[in-house]
């Protein structure tokens, strides 16, 4: 293939490495890597700068290959296990979550990370513009997290991390931050932010004398991990997609079939019904392990009133939007 300047238009058509996203290729950084290692052509010619825009009627292909037609944005949520690492490759040779996410899945991307020792909620999106999006700090969404820590810290202990800390030169913004109980030698706390940085919450509280032993995200934003089972994977509905996150091209997939049935929550998370906040359903497709097994709830005893608190979790809402099913 030629390596000739690309004449095009800068005015129409979209940046090469975003129609690469939105195809599902790779993400937008990911792309304009593939472009400087020679493997994209657009019109018979090897790009060797992503500063390119291309149209519809332009043929671009990828290790030789004509790319796919862009599928519509779609996302979901995802409850990430521990002891996986948030990668497509590991150079430890680590198993990583696309490992052992459902073989039926899409090429999907992460919207952030959780590291080897955190679990919790993952979104997962087949679309590079939707995953650079939803990254950004301008996009003001909260993380909340529900941290266990070794200690026996009281309200003081964290004034420092609600002004906002420095940690080896690095700056935190201030977080929100609830002692929620002592269990123990360890106590649960609620954390929420903005911006997570590396690992921040497990560095920050190491500045007050706090060891982090489990870190679990049950929220991104609007979206909540409620009573999803560790491994488990559920498609956000169309609908809710363009509202939270402004996307004109989604739609639901052709074989979605019923909604799920109306659950609680199991597990960290026990409490409440899942609901959205302006109360209408959240529905979606769930796979993953044992995904749609009815389970009977740890600890449960007949006759104990539904909702009662007993759990790290005790009370908290379930994912947004969405009543669910038990499973597992």
């Amino acid at each position: 293939m030629s390596r000739k300047p690309i004449q095009t238009d800068p005015s129409k058509g979209d940046r090469i490495a975003k129609v690469l996203a939105r195809a599902g290729v790779a993400s937008r950084r990911e792309a304009e890597r593939m472009i400087e290692e020679g493997r994209v052509a657009v019109n018979g010619a090897v790009l060797t700068s992503p500063a390119l825009n291309v149209q519809a009627s332009d043929k671009i292909e990828v290790d030789g290959k004509p790319i796919a037609e862009a599928e519509p944005p779609r996302m979901w949520l995802y409850h990430k296990p521990l002891g996986l690492v948030t990668t497509h490759k590991d150079e430890q040779g680590r198993k990583t979550i696309f490992d052992e996410l459902p073989e039926d899945l899409p090429r999907v991307m992460t919207v952030g990370r959780l590291d080897l020792n955190s679990e919790g909620l993952l979104l997962l999106t087949n679309d590079g513009g939707v995953k650079r999006k939803l990254e950004l700090p301008a996009t003001g969404w909260v993380r909340k997290y529900r941290v266990r820590v070794n200690g026996r810290p009281t309200e003081d202990t964290f004034a420092p991390l609600r002004r906002g800390i420095e940690v080896d030169g690095e700056k935190f913004a201030p977080m929100v931050i609830s002692l929620d109980r002592q269990q123990g030698a360890n106590a649960w706390v609620t954390v929420s932010l903005k911006e997570g940085k590396n690992r921040e919450i497990r560095r920050a509280m190491g500045a007050v004398g706090l060891t982090v032993n489990r870190l679990l995200r049950v929220s991104y934003g609007p979206f909540e991990l409620g009573s999803l089972k560790s491994g488990e994977v559920e498609e956000i509905r169309a609908r809710v997609v363009r509202d939270h996150v402004g996307l004109e091209g989604a739609r639901p997939p052709q074989d979605r079939k019923k909604p799920a049935r109306s659950r609680r929550a199991n597990g960290p998370d026990k409490g409440k019904p899942t609901a959205r906040q302006d109360g209408k359903p959240f529905q979606g497709k769930r796979t993953g392990p044992q995904s749609g097994k009815p389970q009977q709830k740890p600890g449960h005893k007949p006759g104990a009133k539904p909702g009662a608190k007993n759990g790290p979790h005790s009370g908290k809402p379930g994912r947004s939007g969405k009543p669910t099913h038990k499973t597992r």
